[in-house]
């Protein structure tokens, strides 16, 4: 069986004629890009496998391309301002997008818009979700980074903002960049400032666990997939390597060029914007605004292949590429839905034009009168009490309860095969 393909993604500032271009990692051969627009910073994506995501520079728009169809523009997603970042989940089902000092969350089966975060003071920079999808990141010029955990944004209700799961405040100057590495809401995640930082914290107890101190502003920042090196791209177009197993262990640290010349990969002419680590932890791929993006072996780091762009480069990361991507015949599993300008549950879920099913952790709580996992529990205890009682005598009474416990299995029955057809319905019924 063939090993999986590696494809870096590439966007620059200069204009529409191409805004993602795309080439196979080790071969260096060129693939079809994707044409109309132009990305913004931290603004492309990959959602699901089926779908690219490129927020437009400066425009209140998300272009949207269907990867085997990359000439055409399939859709586009209206937001309600300049988009400053983008990002979607690993498993597909979540849009995070960076509108000024907000955060929309939309969900990707139907388009609602299930949350508008406002815990920022100022633009947000930068977004990124664990890898299980269970926690999510946002930094901003604030100087914050924050620790969201997803399933408590969905669980919140409309009228109120939740609360982050831990508030990041160690940088002094605006956040630039965020990374995340494995193991869910146990990983380790990596921030970068214009305050000649990058710092490394836990997730799980939002302890620092490493700072380390450079000559000057960190622009980007990644990490290998083994978490053995951090690396940092910085404003004068060097690239940083810090060795996150160094012994001894120290939190706070100071990268001293002259001493670690052996770390450092000199190439670019102009702040990196963006950094990316192949899978086998060999390749280091790196954007800046010298309009180049350059491929580098970590381990010598020597620069093997230099691509020339027409303007700065704004996003450059490494993927497996997904099937579609090199199947021009393929398709996506389900087509992507109007996605909605206005909060779920601010306005009727039967409005003109909507379709669909919507199921919220919470909802029961929102209706009036008794529901039916109260009836349930109820009628349970109802149960266990009669099991302590002498029978004798009682047997009418039981007869009672019997026959209330079938009418409520029956009742049960009914509601889940009308879910169900409604459903079936719903998935089967023919595109207009």
């Amino acid at each position: 069986m063939a090993a999986p393909m590696e494809v870096a993604l590439v966007t620059d500032a200069a204009g529409p004629l191409c805004n993602c271009s795309a080439w196979e990692l080790h071969s260096g051969s060129a693939l079809p890009g994707y044409r109309g627009g132009n990305s913004g910073p931290r603004g492309l994506a990959l959602l699901g496998g089926e779908h690219l995501l490129g927020a437009q520079l400066g425009k209140s728009y998300i272009n949207v391309w269907e990867l085997q169809r990359k000439d055409q523009l399939q859709q586009k997603i209206i937001c309600p301002g300049p988009v400053t970042c983008l990002t979607a989940s690993p498993n597909g089902l979540y849009i995070l997008v960076g509108v000024a000092e907000s955060i929309y969350l939309w969900e990707v089966s139907n388009g609602n818009l299930l949350a508008i975060l406002n815990r920022h003071y100022q633009d947000l920079t930068c977004l990124c979700f664990t890898d299980d999808s269970s926690h999510f990141l946002s930094g901003a010029k604030d100087c914050l980074a924050l620790v969201w955990n997803l399933y408590s944004v969905l669980q919140a209700e409309p009228s109120q903002i939740p609360d982050p799961r831990h508030v990041w405040s160690r940088h002094s100057l605006p956040i630039t960049d965020l990374c995340c590495g494995f193991g869910g809401p146990l990983a380790r995640a990596a921030t970068a400032s214009l305050d000649q930082t990058a710092k490394l914290w836990e997730v799980s107890s939002g302890e620092l666990l490493l700072s380390v101190l450079f000559d000057v502003g960190i622009m980007a920042v990644t990490l290998d997939l083994s978490e053995y090196h951090m690396f940092c791209g910085g404003m004068d177009g060097s690239i940083f390597q810090v060795d996150l197993c160094a012994w001894p262990v120290q939190r706070d640290r100071t990268f001293q060029t002259e001493r670690e010349n052996g770390k450092v990969f000199k190439g670019h002419r102009n702040q990196v914007t963006c950094l990316s680590v192949s899978t086998d932890g060999s390749l280091l791929l790196s954007g800046s605004h010298d309009e180049t993006v350059r491929l580098w072996d970590i381990q010598s780091k020597q620069c093997l292949k230099t691509m020339n762009h027409k303007g700065p480069v704004t996003n450059a990361f490494i993927v497996l590429a997904p099937a579609n991507m090199l199947n021009p015949d393929g398709k996506p599993s389900a087509p992507l839905p109007k996605f909605s300008k206005h909060l779920h549950g601010t306005e009727s879920s039967y409005e003109q034009g909507s379709e669909g099913l919507t199921l919220r952790l919470g909802l029961h709580q929102q209706e009036s009168g008794e529901s039916y996992l109260e009836k349930a529990r109820k009628t349970y205890s109802q149960m266990y009490s009669t099991r302590e009682k002498n029978l004798v005598g009682d047997q009418e009474h039981l007869t009672i309860q019997v026959s209330e416990l079938e009418e409520e299995v029956s009742t049960l029955r009914k509601i889940n095969k009308n879910l169900f057809d409604f459903s079936a319905r719903i998935i089967t019924k023919p595109a207009k």
